[in-house]
């Protein structure tokens, strides 16, 4: 990436556009806000931590600095991603007790940076989505096709799933 350049974005009468990170997972598509994604890198060198729950993969070194990487699909109670040559990591900035952390999230294919009119997004189902429910903030509708909005805050929530490793120790229920 070079200089920086300012972004274009379309005008649509009295509404807001927000641009998302468009990704899949399985054989779904997903999309999260681009000012919370800080870069998307190749899955490579993922160090593996032990006694951590099955959806936290490990910990890259991104220029010095240790960011755990959580498997989504795992995160979303499905098998664990396997790794092929499209798999990225996917680079959030999520805010913790008034901090900003970084996590990475391996994704099975980044797609494209697509620009999503709020008149364009409804409100997330109460039911049928193959996640929980208070994962989704909205559902986007992109050339007659539904894209997730992911609510990264509560997907990556360190303090849940802190309580969620716990839980795995002390072999109560499954992670």
């Amino acid at each position: 990436m070079g200089a920086s350049q300012a972004i274009e974005r379309p005008v649509y009468a009295g509404t807001e556009t927000q641009q998302y990170l468009t990704f899949s997972l399985s054989d779904e598509m997903f999309a999260v806000g681009i000012q919370r994604v800080r870069e998307i890198i190749e899955y490579s060198n993922v160090t593996t931590v032990p006694m951590m729950p099955r959806f936290v993969r490990g910990v890259i070194n991104l220029r010095g600095s240790v960011v755990p990487v959580i498997d989504l699909a795992a995160r979303f109670g499905r098998e664990a991603s396997s790794i092929h040559r499209r798999t990225c990591i996917v680079v959030i900035e999520i805010e913790n007790d008034g901090l900003e952390q970084e996590l990475g999230v391996i994704v099975d294919a980044v797609s494209e940076v697509l620009d999503i009119p709020e008149r364009e997004i409804e409100a997330a189902p109460s039911f049928g989505a193959r996640i929980r429910a208070d994962f989704i903030s909205g559902m986007g509708k992109v050339d007659g096709r539904f894209v997730i909005l992911l609510d990264v805050d509560r997907v990556l929530a360190v303090e849940e799933m802190a309580g969620l490793a716990k839980l795995a120790d002390s072999g109560v229920g499954s992670v």
